[in-house]
C-alpha cells in the first residue's frame, strides 16, 4: 500500500508544479504574450506536443515546470514579448502561479470542510477539568474567550495547541475578552497536566455548529493559518532556530506524504490527511513563490517596482538583459539549494 501513497504523493506534487505555471500560462494568453513552451517537470521530455505556437511537454524529474515566454528576459523584437508589456499585465502574469497555487489549497481545504465538520471548537472558555488550578479574575474564568497567547491570536482551538507549542516554560502572556474588554494576565501557567488519565490543557470549549458560513469562514482561516505558520517557519529559519536539516524538498515532501497517509487509521482518513498536506504545500508554494528571491516569481515582482523607481530617477528604460543576469545566478543557486536539500531528504530517509 506504501507503493500507493508514494505515487499519490508524485502525482500530487505534479498537479501543484501544473496548477502553479497553468496560472501563468493562462495570464499570458489573457493578456496577449507568447507562450514558447509549457513544460511540467524538468529535464528530458518524455512527451511533447506542438500546439499552434506553444509546445506543451511533459518532462522526466517532477521537481518543477515552467511557462517559457517570449522575451523573459531581453528584447526580441517581438511585440508580444513578455518584455515589453505594460508593467500592469507583467504583474498579473507573475502572481497569476501563486494565485492558482493559493486557489487550490483554499478549494481543497473547503472540500475537506464541507465533507467532514459538524461543529467547531472556539477558544471560548466552557469549563474546566476538574483539579484545573484557578486563580479567580487573576486567572482564566468560565465565559471567558483566549484573545491571544504571547502575542498569538487565536481564532479556533488548534491555535492554542500551536500557541502553547511554540512556547518554552510554560508561562506566557495571556489576553482574554472578557465582559467586552480585553484583560491581560501575564506571566499565566498553562500546560498540559493529567486530567482523569489524559494530558491535557485541562480547558473544555465551547463548540459552534458548523453552518455554511462558518465553514467558509473556518476554510479561510485554515488557509490564513497556514500563512502564519509559513511566516513562524522562517523566523525560525533566519534566525537559526531550525536549520538546513529541518528543510524539505520534493523527496522530502513525497516522502512526508507517503507516511502521513501509511500512518493514518484507514484508508480514507489517510486520503482525507494527504488532501490536507497537499492543501499546506499549496499555500505553501505560493507564499515561497512570492518571496523576493532572484529567479522566483516574487524576485522578478521586485525587479519590476525596482526597475520603475530607478527608470523614474534616469528616465530612460533598464536593460533587461541585467534582471535576466541576476535571475540566471539565482537560478543556479537555487538549484544548488535544492540538490543540497534533496540529498538530505534522502540521508533523513534512509538514516532517519
Amino acid at each position: 500500500m506504501k507503493i500507493v501513497y508514494i505515487l499519490i504523493a508524485i502525482l500530487a506534487f505534479g498537479v501543484l508544479i501544473a496548477d502553479h505555471e497553468l496560472g501563468h500560462f493562462l495570464m499570458a494568453r489573457l493578456c496577449g504574450v507568447k507562450v514558447n513552451e509549457f513544460s511540467i517537470g524538468m529535464g528530458p521530455a518524455l512527451l511533447k506536443k506542438q500546439g499552434k505556437e506553444t509546445l506543451y511537454s511533459l518532462r522526466l524529474v517532477p521537481i518543477g515546470g515552467y511557462c517559457a515566454m517570449e522575451g523573459e528576459d531581453e528584447e526580441t523584437g517581438d511585440p508580444r514579448a513578455f518584455s515589453v508589456q505594460r508593467r500592469l499585465k507583467k504583474f498579473a502574469i507573475l502572481v497569476a502561479g501563486a494565485f492558482n497555487n493559493f486557489l487550490l489549497g483554499f478549494v481543497i481545504i473547503l472540500l475537506l470542510v464541507l465533507l467532514v465538520y459538524n461543529s467547531f471548537a472556539v477558544p471560548v472558555i466552557a469549563g474546566f477539568a476538574d483539579g484545573f488550578p484557578r486563580n479567580g479574575e487573576a486567572g482564566l474564568m468560565e465565559g471567558d474567550t483566549i484573545y491571544s497567547i504571547n502575542g498569538y491570536r487565536l481564532y479556533y482551538s488548534q491555535d492554542i495547541s500551536t500557541a502553547v507549542g511554540l512556547d518554552d516554560d510554560g508561562v506566557m502572556d495571556v489576553v482574554v475578552i472578557r465582559d467586552g474588554r480585553k484583560v491581560a494576565l501575564p506571566r499565566y501557567r498553562l500546560e498540559a497536566r493529567e486530567y482523569d488519565g489524559v494530558t491535557r490543557l485541562g480547558i473544555d470549549l465551547t463548540l459552534v455548529k458548523a453552518t455554511l458560513g462558518e465553514k467558509l469562514k473556518y476554510s479561510c482561516y485554515t488557509c490564513y493559518n497556514f500563512v502564519r505558520m509559513i511566516r513562524i517557519s522562517l523566523h525560525m529559519l533566519l534566525t537559526g532556530a531550525v536549520g538546513l536539516r529541518d528543510m524539505s524538498g520534493p523527496v522530502g515532501i513525497v516522502s512526508t506524504i507517503s507516511q502521513v497517509a501509511t500512518e493514518s487509521e484507514s484508508v480514507g482518513e489517510g486520503l482525507l490527511n494527504v488532501l490536507y498536506l497537499v492543501a499546506f504545500i499549496a499555500v505553501n508554494l505560493s507564499v515561497m513563490n512570492l518571496l523576493p528571491i532572484p529567479a522566483l516569481d516574487g524576485g522578478r515582482i521586485f525587479f519590476l517596482v525596482i526597475t520603475w523607481v530607478i527608470e523614474k530617477i534616469i528616465r530612460r528604460r533598464c536593460n533587461p538583459r541585467v534582471e535576466g543576469y541576476v535571475h540566471y545566478v539565482g537560478m543556479i543557486l537555487l538549484l544548488g539549494l535544492m540538490a543540497v536539500i534533496m540529498i538530505s531528504d534522502v540521508v533523513k530517509i534512509f538514516h532517519g
